[in-house]
């Protein structure tokens, strides 16, 4: 079994895709989604990868994206688009490592999610390196 096959494997309770173009991988995880009267809001994690065969190395590169339309304003405990969002992280050449969080009330109804920054990063890492690839964190995504 190839490395990009044991990752989707690996990851196929996360995300039924993982697609390749042009040799780059994409996997996208959907961590949050609200929907309401007139707005909808996305979170959604994405990690893109390169495996190079030729010199046995996974570079790996990763973002969170967050896309929204609609309407919001008004109270705090009942309008769409207002919560408390907390977000704990630590950036470094390595990855993004931390959790992003986020609590608030949506007409009447509680909303919240937790997601684990490196948790993805660290299986494909682990993944790579358990079959004799090196692993290479690409910051900005270019150079993969």
């Amino acid at each position: 079994m190839t490395l990009a096959e044991e990752i989707k494997q690996m990851v196929a309770d996360l995300s039924p895709e993982l697609t390749e173009k042009k040799g780059i991988y994409t996997l996208e995880c959907l961590v949050a989604e609200r929907k309401a009267f007139l707005s909808r809001k996305k979170l959604v994690y994405q990690a893109r990868f390169r495996i190079d065969e030729a010199n046995k190395e996974l570079r790996f590169t990763e973002m969170l994206k967050e896309t929204g339309w609609g309407l919001s304003g008004g109270d705090i405990d009942t309008s769409p688009g207002f919560g408390f969002k907390k977000e704990t992280y630590k950036q470094g050449l390595g990855g993004r490592e931390g959790t992003i969080e986020e609590q608030s009330r949506l007409f009447g109804e509680k909303y919240e999610y937790k997601w684990d920054l490196g948790r993805i990063r660290r299986e494909v890492e682990a993944k790579a390196k358990e079959k004799g690839y090196t692993f290479t964190y690409v910051v900005t995504g270019v150079g993969l």
